[in-house]
């Protein structure tokens, strides 16, 4: 069985990019850890409101099968055009040192003994800045860490860029820059992995469902996310059963695959030689 490390930006990114694969990765018997650079707060994280955001993702983990959560101790850095200075307990992770946040990641990445890091497209999927960040910090920790395999959690960006033109046509309020969208995520023919997800759909729901302050707060995703959390699993399976990823060292053209364990070239490693005993831990931790 594999160990997979999926870096997050913020609570609640786990469920909407990779919350299926997870869950079927730990139904699988893998062991599955999540870590977040953020906590989900842009002020000081204090009181029961400063780990809100983190309890949400334990329960949302628990749902999914996940046996770790990790946070490595950085601030929200918000999105839109003004990065606002950093709370007196913790660095926005937009300003974070490359090297040192990859370090702590590293740090995770050796002590699970990883075979797959789950990390971020170069575009930060639509450009916010904090994923932004978790793609060059990833890349980084994977380095540093000589983890064997980096999957880069996607979307393809072109119907993407049809739902938002979409939704212009139809006058529906809209946050994002059109040349934004049009450049975010990636290519449909860079994409070297779609998963198939639907049957875990009610895992997937039940997990968003745990993020309550994002459900029934009073952001821009809220309507949305109250949408989702309500449909029947087979229409939310419909609408959020696949989850794809890009393998940046793929060659071009390489067939998609369903199946981020399944290459020949991974596969081989995760069944030979047995991993050396080590302790790992459950729970939340914040490496340094």
């Amino acid at each position: 069985m594999a160990t997979i490390l999926a870096f997050h930006a913020h609570p609640d990114d786990e469920v909407l990019l990779t919350g299926g694969t997870l869950a079927r990765l730990a139904a699988e018997g893998n062991r599955v850890v999540i870590v977040v650079a953020c906590d989900g707060v842009m002020g000081e994280a204090t009181g029961g409101d400063g780990c809100a955001r983190l309890d949400e993702l334990r329960a949302s983990a628990a749902v999914l099968g996940v046996a770790r959560v990790a946070h490595l101790g950085y601030a929200n850095s918000g999105h839109g055009p003004l990065l606002f200075p950093d709370p007196t307990d913790r660095v926005r992770f937009a300003r974070a040192d490359i090297d040192a946040a990859a370090s702590k990641l590293a740090e995770l990445l050796r002590e699970e003994q990883a075979d797959v890091l789950l990390s971020y497209d170069a575009q930060g999927g639509y450009g916010h800045r904090d994923h932004v960040k978790v793609h060059d910090v990833g890349a980084r920790a994977a380095q540093l860490a000589a983890t064997p395999r980096v999957l880069e959690a996607t979307l393809p960006r072109e119907p993407v860029y049809r739902a938002f033109r979409l939704l212009r046509f139809l006058r529906l309020p809209i946050r994002y820059d059109p040349q934004v969208v049009r450049t975010g995520y990636s290519l449909r023919s860079a994409i070297t992995h779609r998963v198939d997800v639907r049957r875990f759909a009610p895992q997937k729901r039940a997990a968003l469902a745990a993020h309550r302050s994002q459900v029934y707060g009073k952001g821009r995703a809220a309507p949305i996310f109250r949408v989702l959390v309500r449909l029947p699993s087979p229409i939310f399976g419909l609408l959020l059963g696949r989850e794809w990823f890009v393998d940046p060292t793929a060659a071009p053209g390489t067939n998609t695959s369903g199946d981020i364990l399944g290459d020949p070239q991974y596969q081989n490693r995760l069944d030979g030689a047995a991993k050396p005993a080590s302790p790992r831990s459950s729970g939340t931790a914040s490496p340094g």
